[in-house]
């Protein structure tokens, strides 16, 4: 189904728009408050009956027991080992439960949870076909344009803040405390009125944006090993004193006992030669970037073009590599591959995220020896 974005003058990309021909004005347009980012790619699914939030409750990350009608929140459906399957918003309207998902995530987790219902009272549906969800932030004109045209539904980022029952690794003041995104939900029969209601924005501003709060993104950032941890996620996506889910006791292990295997960091990088590192790009310690047999020590997430910072990117790094160590980004669409020819190679700063201490919250007592 083509969206009614792409009909925008210079819009670029598909299944929806990557920019209208001027990303870095998009993106301040969008960061003021008074432009819409089109989601419609993504997925929805709701949930329905009077089981509904005790039975998410209890197969996902976060507290969903009496939640508000209106409250936004977020959870996390894991394996049985912690890994991150699922990242998913979630919004009650008083008689259904509404999932917003990533792109790709709709069908394989609306089909998890028809398996799961057992003998409960719910009903779920994947109403990706019917509704579409289009982002904007407070404090400009464009969450009030489309407020007025009536949308299904609305759920406001918590990103701003540690939710209850979460807790943050990340020191000092956060990136995000000023992240106000709100995606609104509407009927897709009516999705070309909403395009018209504010300037449009295109996805790379919104991923700039992202990646400078710090927000992980289930597509964009994580991979088949994640855990929350690794990501700073438990402050507004897990409840640690909520009881049993699964991947319940990696949660709690890794918190209370261990580390994360790896940490998220904000990479500024040198922007010089204007290039900016692809998705899986290696990164390396100084001076080893264009030595091919050097070992990486971690790689990157997504990069982006900031209309403020520059040039800056979200890496996952292995937890032993010092805060305070200048790396080395290896540019080129194959620079994910070890094996592949070095094309260039980015300098770049640390900015932290996921301290290399975090996790052991818990302090084991020694037992006397005999």
């Amino acid at each position: 189904m083509t969206s009614p974005f792409l009909s925008l003058p210079g819009a670029v990309g598909e299944p929806v728009a990557l920019h209208y021909g001027s990303p870095v004005i998009e993106q301040r347009a969008l960061d003021a408050g008074n432009a819409i980012v089109d989601l419609s790619h993504r997925g929805i699914i709701t949930v329905a009956g009077a089981d509904r939030l005790s039975w998410l409750n209890s197969m996902t990350s976060q507290q969903l027991l009496g939640l508000a009608p209106g409250v936004a929140t977020e959870t996390l459906l894991l394996d049985p080992n912690g890994r991150i399957e699922h990242a998913i918003r979630v919004v009650d309207d008083g008689e259904t439960t509404w999932l917003l998902v990533d792109e790709g995530s709709a069908e394989p987790l609306a089909a998890f949870l028809l398996r799961m219902r057992f003998a409960l009272r719910v009903e779920v549906t994947d109403v990706s076909a019917d509704y579409a969800a289009v982002l904007a932030f407070e404090g400009g004109s464009a969450a009030a344009a489309l407020r007025a045209l009536s949308p299904a539904i609305e759920w406001a980022d918590p990103w701003a803040e540690v939710t209850r029952g979460g807790t943050q690794y990340a020191n000092g003041e956060h990136a995000g405390a000023g992240w106000s995104a709100v995606q609104f939900v509407f009927a897709r029969a009516g999705l070309a009125e909403v395009s018209l209601a504010a300037p449009a924005a295109g996805l790379m501003a919104l991923d700039a944006l992202e990646i400078r709060a710090w927000r992980p993104s289930r597509v964009g950032d994580v991979d088949e090993r994640a855990i929350p941890h690794e990501f700073d996620w438990l402050r507004s996506a897990v409840h640690l004193t909520k009881g049993c889910y699964r991947g319940q006791e990696t949660i709690a292990k890794v918190h209370n006992l261990g580390h994360p295997p790896r940490r998220l960091v904000l990479l500024h990088l040198d922007g010089s030669e204007g290039e900016l590192p692809v998705a899986g790009a290696l990164v390396f310690k100084e001076g080893e970037g264009a030595d091919p047999e050097a070992r990486p020590v971690g790689r990157i997430t997504r990069a982006a073009l900031h209309h403020e910072w520059g040039a800056i990117a979200l890496a996952l790094l292995k937890r032993s590599v010092p805060g305070d160590l200048t790396l080395a980004v290896r540019a080129g669409a194959e620079a994910g591959d070890p094996a592949a020819p070095v094309e260039g190679v980015i300098a770049a700063a640390q900015e932290m995220i996921v301290p290399t201490d975090a996790g052991a919250t818990r302090t084991i007592p020694k037992l006397k020896r005999l």
